[in-house]
């Protein structure tokens, strides 16, 4: 099969896999002509850092041929599609020709399972071996991991690699079960765990060496082994089952929590050809993705727990408005908030405040009384704070009205493609 033909074939089946987004990794570049590539630089898969930065990552398979029949999966072995596989020598080549015509930053790599989990991560692992000791690639490498491969070839690719990730597929082990019986949950957690010790291990060498310097010279920090420095992440299908948004941030909580884990994905249910009778027929909205990475936002950086986002009696986030907004809705006794005089983590519950909003006004109010016309200064959304919000110049009003939350709905808009604002 001539070589476009796989990339066309590879490139299509790894669309599915959402969690390739590039950030956190050490910096690296070639300056002084030295190896090929950086980690540096902005903006043919695009990913988007937690900075806003666009990355270009070539995002592909080593082979879409797989063992397991997950019946979720377009590749599964039940599945009637056209098969190709690379050679670890044309992923090699494909990576370092895309980077030296200026189209990527760097690789994304995952694969199907080949005649066992260790084969077909020995040939992973070699992709980046070689980009790293054969190239001296210093561009982003990020590796999809296979639970049931060895302890050893996994702390082989994370040498390597600059994030590993390990999809848990499924928010359940009940779903698991159903839906891709071949898959180990406790495999799953394990490879995490194991990872896990290898970046602590890794941090705790750097933080025990001490830099030794020569009299009068300037002291430089020690190099620590580097294993995996962007962390690990995993992704998780949301829709495929009848797991609640409830369930799926306890699980994503626990994911946190015990593995440190930099992101968790969230992809939904796409219907596949041929499917199962298992299956739901039709994709779940989009936008139940959109609200749970919105969801996780919360948890991550604006100190809500999970069980508090998601607390409806179905466990199902709302559709039509964000989940802070939701929160403070069913919460309005808490409300409204002094903005004088509030602590941080009560402004971080305030719909319309953002941790860089809340960071402004906190190093504001330190100069004077903050009022509402140093609102609108500090960019906020006045129509949506206000009601929430108590602050010298502005009452906080309707705030016991049943028309507060269609009235703090978005607008239905029709989009425009004359229109500067319109969606992309």
């Amino acid at each position: 099969m001539e070589l476009d033909r796989k990339l066309a074939i590879l490139a299509d089946a790894a669309k599915y896999d959402a969690s390739c987004a590039s950030s956190g990794t050490t910096t690296r570049d070639s300056i002084g002509g030295r190896g090929i590539g950086s980690t540096e630089g902005a903006g043919i898969c695009h990913s988007y850092a937690p900075d806003g930065r666009c990355i270009s990552l070539l995002k592909v398979l080593l082979t879409n041929w797989c063992l397991y029949d997950c019946l979720y999966c377009v590749n599964r072995v039940s599945s009637n599609v056209p098969r190709a596989r690379f050679t670890t020598d044309e992923v090699v080549q494909l990576t370092l020709d895309f980077y030296r015509r200026n189209c990527i930053e760097g690789l994304f790599l995952s694969s199907g399972i080949i005649k066992s989990p260790d084969h077909t991560m020995e040939l992973v692992v070699e992709v980046a071996r070689s980009l790293r000791e054969d190239h001296d690639f210093r561009g982003y490498i990020h590796l999809k991991t296979i639970p049931e491969a060895s302890a050893e070839l996994l702390a082989r690719a994370g040498r390597y690699a600059d994030r590993l990730s390990i999809n848990i597929e499924l928010p359940t082990d009940e779903g698991l079960v159903a839906l891709a019986p071949e898959k180990d949950g406790q495999a799953i957690r394990r490879s995490m765990a194991r990872l896990r010790v290898h970046i602590d291990d890794a941090k705790g060498e750097r933080a025990a060496v001490r830099p030794t310097t020569l009299p009068a010279a300037r002291p430089r920090p020690a190099e620590a082994p580097r294993f995996a420095p962007a962390g690990q992440s995993t992704q998780m299908i949301v829709g495929a089952d009848a797991a609640s948004d409830r369930s799926i941030l306890a699980t994503s909580a626990t994911l946190y929590g015990s593995y440190r884990l930099r992101r968790v994905y969230y992809s939904a249910f796409s219907p596949i050809p041929d499917a199962s009778r298992q299956l739901p027929p039709a994709a779940p909205p989009l936008v139940r993705e959109h609200r749970l990475y919105q969801a996780d936002w919360l948890m991550r950086f604006y100190g809500f727990a999970h069980d508090e986002i998601a607390s409806g009696s179905d466990g199902m986030l709302a559709l039509d408005i964000d989940p802070k907004l939701a929160w403070a809705l069913a919460h309005r006794e808490r409300f409204p908030v002094d903005l004088n005089r509030a602590p941080r983590e009560l402004l971080l519950r305030v719909p319309g405040l953002g941790v860089k909003s809340v960071d402004r006004l906190l190093l504001a109010r330190r100069q004077r009384v903050l009022r509402v016309d140093d609102l609108g200064r500090l960019g906020v959304p006045l129509r949506k704070l206000l009601p929430f919000v108590s602050v010298p110049g502005a009452t906080a009003r309707g705030l016991d009205s049943a028309q507060l939350a269609a009235q703090l709905r978005p607008r239905p808009r029709q989009a425009s493609l004359f229109d500067a604002h319109a969606d992309a």
